[in-house]
């Protein structure tokens, strides 16, 4: 198998989620969206994973992270195809594969990089990228076949609407979900050959223009459909963070579904997935499992119940109350309307 680097888009300081912090320190799940991509990219990446971040805010990445990563700056905002190079200074000649990747996709699987990863060692192609099936009304970049099914470009919604055919382009349901592993002597011989766009925020390199570039030197293209689409949920904006929030929420709460724990509502369970909760446990509706929290077997939590950063023993019956950052002996029971809180 070749070594593998992977990349992390953490640049954009997301203006459209109108707020004080960078839109990647924004929390999913109890932790900042970065943190879930790190940490996927961490599990199968053989180098540290490099994060790309701008002049401003990288100070907060870098203090979330530490020196668990490596990272490089972006000085200007010019794209993605920019943003990827400027980590060929630290990334060329350590590793055979670079996956590229967003910093605002906390859904995205280490499993998933992995399958891209060894999809492109054992066809040698220039680039394998993830796509999705989606709403032909979405922004997201179409991916073009051809006749026989290969992949040929992908067209940027923008670019698109500029062609003859727009209106065939638009309606293709497969689009890029904008995480791809190439070659990565490839990727870096190519990247100063990507041509200057002009985008609605002004001059960009689009990262999506290798893989035309990929097809016209004969090297290929293999696009993967993402299994479950949720792991192509990016959150710009706050209505999109909620939307990915759910989709999080989904996810943690079917997994425990499937350990034996019982959920009354899950619609109205939050878990973080710090969390540890035993067999034969039920969580009724409102209640909130959050950090590093560990639950034991046969506990009833809730409904209406906070449990953060604490242990439980077995047994524990916490209904309407609060327990916070304390220890529970096996078969304690919190009365409602109480606060059992411990030291910081």
């Amino acid at each position: 198998m070749s070594e593998l680097g992977v990349v992390i888009l953490a640049a954009g300081q997301g203006t459209r989620m109108r707020s004080k912090r960078q839109k990647i320190l924004h929390e999913v799940g109890g932790r900042p969206m970065v943190a879930h991509v790190f940490a996927a990219a961490t599990a199968v990446s053989h180098v540290p994973p490099v994060l790309v971040i701008g002049p401003s805010g990288g100070e907060a990445v870098r203090a979330l992270l530490g020196e668990q990563a490596l990272y490089v700056e972006q000085p200007e905002q010019l794209g993605t195809g920019h943003a990827t190079k400027m980590a060929r200074s630290v990334l060329r000649g350590r590793t055979q594969q670079v996956l590229v990747t967003y910093a605002d996709m906390p859904l995205l699987r280490a499993g998933t990089m992995q399958k891209l990863a060894t999809v492109q060692a054992e066809t040698g192609v220039a680039v394998v990228m993830l796509s999705v099936i989606g709403d032909p009304k979405s922004s997201f970049g179409r991916v073009v076949r051809d006749g026989n099914g290969r992949v040929v470009e992908i067209v940027e919604v923008t670019d698109a609407r500029r062609r003859p055919n727009a209106t065939e382009l638009l309606a293709i349901r497969e689009q890029n979900a904008g995480i791809y592993c190439f070659d990565a002597e490839w990727l870096w011989n190519n990247l100063d050959q990507l041509p200057l766009h002009q985008a609605r925020s002004g001059p960009e390199y689009y990262l999506t223009d290798l893989i035309e570039m990929a097809v016209g030197q004969g090297r290929g293209v293999e696009a993967l459909v993402a299994e479950d689409p949720d792991e192509c949920l990016g959150a710009g904006t706050r209505a999109e963070l909620a939307v990915v929030e759910q989709a999080f929420r989904r996810r943690v709460n079917r997994y425990w579904l499937e350990q034996g724990v019982t959920l009354i509502d899950p619609a109205t369970v939050y878990i973080d997935d710090t969390a540890q909760i035993g067999q034969d446990t039920i969580i009724w509706p409102n209640s909130y499992v959050q950090g590093q929290t560990v639950i034991g077997e046969d506990c009833v939590i809730g409904p209406n119940a906070i449990v953060r950063d604490a242990r439980l023993g077995d047994g524990c019956i916490v209904t309407q109350a609060v327990v916070e950052k304390v220890e529970l002996a096996s078969g304690t029971q919190v009365m409602p309307f109480t606060v059992v809180r411990g030291e910081d």
